[in-house]
């Protein structure tokens, strides 16, 4: 399975797509979030992404408080959600910048006017993922759709996973876990390899939600071929997201190693042009352990091993034992067959 994002192929066999969710951690300062799209560029992101909410369109105001912030959500989003305007600006500036602009909306209004606004791809988050109506409605747009799958179990992805095969659209799921941040007992990294097997029609990524790298780089190793990780300008900024957000610092290590981690993927094991003249030196290779003279029978006291391995290989030792010195052969010196009868 793959699909096109604004040229980039994203799937097996292609470059790991890598994405900077911006969310609202530029608490409503669009000047923050083009600072924000400007250094994942500079990362090296394929795309930075952030979001579009219109709170009355998504929740009650009264709706419960997650842990993870003191702020009522809905009266955080009223305050620092940025506008439709802005989001377009924003795009602006992303495509003037080089990075492509990606937006999760929150309610079937939101995906309207982010797809008038022409997002390449709608990014789903976790909240959504069992929201099968409006996610069928987003479907017939015709654009590709990356949904994660956080609080989920297995049952509902696969309710999910049928009912967007069934409307043709190019699908990515991505392996995610909604904790703010997560224990790393509960990343179960595994699980991305089940879903490759499970949804052979989506490509498979990981939305990772801790506070460092290790766990991205090694569901790059596992086989995911999206990496979605929250960033922050500082550290030091409040928000709900900002306890699973690295900085741009380690943005960029991230994209280096996820870089360097996928080309060490390859599968074959052969001697490697800079290997060869390291095995002439490394390997072992038949040594005298005694002055033996002309004629006399090679026996295991005779011979072991040493470097470099340029004479006869260790393991035919078995096959000079039994022979005859055909010459005079000096202690403590490489073997060779000319020496022998």
């Amino acid at each position: 399975m793959e699909f096109t994002v604004s040229g980039k192929l994203i799937g097996h066999g292609h470059p790991v797509f890598i994405i900077a969710e911006g969310c609202d951690n530029h608490l409503g300062s669009l000047d923050v979030a083009k600072e924000m799209a400007r250094r994942a560029a500079l990362a090296g992101c394929d795309a930075i992404k952030f979001q579009h909410h219109i709170p009355d369109e998504e929740m009650l105001p009264d709706v419960p408080m997650s842990d993870n912030f003191d702020t009522p959500l809905y009266e955080f989003l009223l305050k620092n959600a940025l506008s439709l305007k802005q989001h377009e600006e924003l795009k602006d500036y992303c495509e003037k910048t080089g990075i492509i602009y990606l937006c999760t909306p929150f309610s079937w209004k939101a995906a309207q006017e982010i797809n008038e606004l022409g997002v390449p791809v709608f990014k789903i988050g976790s909240g959504e993922m069992t929201d099968i109506p409006t996610l069928e409605r987003i479907a017939g747009f015709g654009k590709p759709m990356i949904v994660s799958t956080g609080m989920c179990t297995f049952e509902e992805i696969d309710r999910t996973y049928k009912a967007l095969v069934n409307t043709g659209v190019p699908l990515a799921l991505t392996n995610c876990v909604s904790e703010y941040p997560p224990v790393y007992e509960d990343i179960s990294l595994g699980v991305l390899t089940k879903m490759i097997t499970r949804y052979p029609n989506a490509v498979i990524g990981h939305s990772d939600h801790t506070p460092d790298l290790y766990t991205s780089y090694a569901a790059v190793a596992i086989g995911a071929r999206i990496i979605e990780k929250h960033v922050i300008i500082s550290k030091q900024t409040p928000g709900p997201d900002q306890s699973v957000s690295i900085d741009f610092f380690d943005l960029h290590q991230l994209v280096d190693g996820v870089r360097k981690t996928e080309k060490a993927l390859g599968n074959e094991k052969f001697v490697h042009k800079k290997e060869e003249k390291i095995r002439e030196w490394a390997f072992r290779s038949i040594v005298s352990l005694r002055d033996i003279k002309k004629g006399e029978t090679i026996d295991g006291d005779m011979i072991w091993s040493k470097r470099p391995g340029t004479g006869i290989p260790s393991y035919q030792r078995n096959a000079v034992i039994g022979k005859k010195a055909a010459n005079n052969i000096r202690i403590n010196t490489l073997v060779k067959w000319e020496d022998l009868e």
